[in-house]
């Protein structure tokens, strides 16, 4: 077997409900601003308990995007591809041969294709039994390989193509798999990530097992991962991407490089489609872990995936303390963000991956009175807590029991220990 290939992010690009660029979600989350509102346009489905959502006020793709790539798109690929295109010009590869070759692929992932794309197939063909009113393009819009998809041909990637539908992890897996294709040779460049829109479909899924917040009237407080007074997940959207390359490349190309993916875990608990199991939690970790060659005591901050439901809580949090015991720094940033199903993995590793450059972590808003069921961990909570960072773990667990655990090193020169800044 060749030797395994080092594997660098050299750009990320983010949208969430806090900004569209990292800088202004920066401020926002030192701020301890929460990007959760009322969605008044939910307000006409009957029986709908949560009402309340993290949604990015005003994003609208640029003009200059062609109808004729953009036509086959909906909300959910074009937040998509406006972070690709944002990660690709940081990384200076927007437009650059290189993305045609073969050597450069795309991974990305959503919990679920365009709502309202599907809506309207659903709508024409069981309620008026006829087929008008469906667009040719809509199916392209609602499959669950559309943002993979749309990327491919936006950018005209001629490489692997991977889309993971996989739920809550989507994103986070989409970055491991891309991590994994350039570790081992099969490509030199992968664009990573995952994306979600907006739906009130996203909502009512939780709201039906009773897993959603009912704090209509209090939005900002209303996340509350491993609080004791925690209701429920509340839902939002956005996008992350990663671009990924082999250190040699990246290096010989001279491109900035931000971190250094050092270990990807993905399992499943085999056990219960919507109960967590904190065991298999925990061998997603031990399996990062050890597929990084590190300990325990060498992370130096993990990023939970901490949804604020009274079970996953608890088994997370339990997983995490018999793994890190108090030692380790512990937050979610889903308190700022909610919880963007598909993208919340990549949007939690775009964050983490600043944070480690910065030598920061912010905390988890709203945790107030740390539930002690949910182990006994450090929480970071209250105010930011700077404090220098060389490893980060991110993990992220889904409904069919699908787990992921990404491990980051910080990658920085001389300069970079007195500037905050990564080279």
């Amino acid at each position: 077997m060749s030797a395994r290939r080092r594997v660098v992010v050299t750009a990320t690009a983010g949208l969430c409900p806090l900004g569209e660029d990292w800088a202004t979600v920066r401020e926002a989350l030192r701020k301890g601003v929460s990007g959760i509102s009322r969605i008044h346009d939910w307000d006409c489905v009957s029986g709908l308990g949560s009402r309340i959502a993290g949604a990015i006020q005003g994003f609208a793709p640029p003009a200059t995007y062609p109808r004729k790539k953009t036509r086959t798109m909906g909300r959910v690929a074009l937040l998509a591809t406006r972070a690709t295109e944002l990660a690709l010009e940081s990384a200076g590869l927007l437009g650059s041969p290189l993305l045609g070759s073969g050597r450069a692929g795309v991974a990305y992932g959503s919990a679920s294709g365009s709502k309202p794309a599907l809506n309207r197939y659903s709508t024409a063909l069981y309620e008026r039994r006829q087929l008008q009113g469906i667009g040719a393009s809509d199916y392209h819009k609602l499959t669950g390989h559309t943002c993979s998809a749309n990327l491919a041909q936006f950018f005209a990637l001629r490489g692997r193509q991977i889309a993971t539908c996989t739920a809550c992890v989507a994103g986070s897996q989409a970055i491991g798999f891309a991590f994994e294709s350039i570790r081992h040779d099969l490509q030199d460049v992968m664009i990573a990530g995952g994306a979600e829109e907006l739906s009130v479909d996203g909502a009512a899924v939780f709201d039906v097992m009773r897993a959603s917040s009912r704090r209509n009237d209090d939005p900002p407080r209303a996340s509350r991962p491993f609080d004791r007074e925690r209701d429920g997940v509340v839902v939002s959207e956005g996008a992350a991407t990663l671009i990924l390359e082999s250190l040699e490349d990246a290096s010989a190309r001279g491109a900035p490089i931000l971190a250094e993916i050092v270990g990807f875990a993905t399992n499943c608990d085999g056990t219960h489609m919507t109960t967590p199991d904190s065991f298999g939690m925990q061998a997603a970790m031990e399996l990062a872990l050890a597929d990084a060659g590190l300990a325990p005591g060498d992370i130096d901050y993990v990023c939970a995936h901490g949804t604020a439901t009274t079970l996953g809580d608890i088994a997370e949090g339990q997983a995490t303390a018999r793994l890190f015991g108090a030692r380790v720094p512990v937050s979610s940033l889903k308190g700022h963000l909610g919880h963007a199903l598909g993208a919340c993995g990549s949007l939690e590793a775009w964050i983490a991956i600043h944070m480690l450059c910065e030598g920061w972590i912010a905390p988890t808003l709203n945790l107030e009175d740390p539930d002690d069921l949910c182990g006994e961990l450090d929480h970071v909570r209250g105010s930011p807590r700077e404090t220098p960072l060389l490893y980060a773990m991110s993990n992220n667990f889904a409904f069919g029991g699908v787990n992921t655990s990404l491990i980051f090193r910080r990658w920085s020169n001389p300069s970079a220990q007195t500037t905050g800044v990564c080279s």
